[in-house]
């Protein structure tokens, strides 16, 4: 009997293969993070120039805090608008995201770290001499509206206003309010201390909010399901920061004090 050997090369392939395979995981050093930079009093870039860098605001002061409480830097990097913040989330080369609303399409990519670090208010935004009279989402339908593009304000109304409303999206806050001045839309929809703070950088005045709230969300930590530093370790450290985090009550409301004094510094 005649025994047939392995083709040349075929075990060097193999064993090859195998070290591919074996090759050891990425260390995580830090957590790569981000959010949305239009986003005051919680997020916005250093550099307001559009150059890389860092973001400050509450939310960057809370990932500081919570880098200390994990023993992991946390570093905010700004790399561009919102839609390529969650793009960067899907690819993996951010590691996680400090403040994110809630979605069934975002589980698709990242993981919710719980609870949540703060409950925001979605509103309607009018202009001074405005007609519209509101009480329900109804009430927004004979009437144009804008938004800034790739923003969730929950699932339920996200779905009620593709289906129902007819709201133009664009790339920026600052956009979408001058639309509001120059009454090319009729209403804004945005969160309140957001816009609040984009209003007072822009010495806009006149602008009030509706009310009751559109929405009322909470914002999450997230980490891409594609991080090396994504781990069952991780989670349960970041978790149960999150949990300490939550039972001091204060120290969201500080950081959002001390975010919108920095702010409302003139810029240089």
């Amino acid at each position: 009997m005649v025994l047939m050997g392995a083709a040349p090369g075929a075990s060097a392939q193999v064993s090859q293969a195998r070290s591919a395979d074996e090759a050891a995981p990425v260390a995580c050093t830090e957590l790569r993070a981000s959010g949305n930079p239009q986003y005051p009093p919680y997020l916005w870039p250093e550099n307001e120039d559009g150059r890389a860098g860092e973001l400050v605001g509450a939310a960057a002061e809370l990932a500081q805090w919570i880098g200390r409480e994990v023993g992991m830097p946390v570093r905010m990097r700004y790399i561009g608008p919102w839609g390529r913040v969650q793009q960067e989330m899907r690819a993996g080369n951010l590691d996680a995201i400090v403040g994110a609303f809630f979605t069934q399409a975002r589980t698709e990519y990242m993981d919710y770290i719980h609870p949540p670090f703060r409950e925001t208010r979605t509103v309607v935004w009018i202009g001074p001499r405005s007609r519209l009279q509101y009480q329900r989402w109804s009430d927004l339908q004979a009437w144009r509206g804008a938004t800034v593009i790739n923003n969730s304000f929950g699932e339920e109304f996200d779905r009620y206003a593709r289906e129902k409303l007819d709201i133009e999206q664009v790339p920026s806050l600052e956009q979408a309010i001058q639309m509001l001045q120059r009454g090319r839309v009729d209403y804004l929809i945005y969160e309140d201390s957001p816009g609040e703070a984009y209003l007072a950088r822009l010495g806009v005045k006149g602008m009030r909010q509706l009310q009751p709230a559109v929405a009322s969300e909470p914002l999450y930590l997230t980490l891409s399901h594609r991080s090396p530093c994504n781990t069952p370790e991780l989670r349960g450290r970041l978790q149960r920061a999150m949990y300490k985090f939550a039972r001091e009550r204060k120290l969201m409301d500080e950081f959002v004090a001390r975010a919108q004094l920095l702010w409302r510094k003139p810029r240089e």
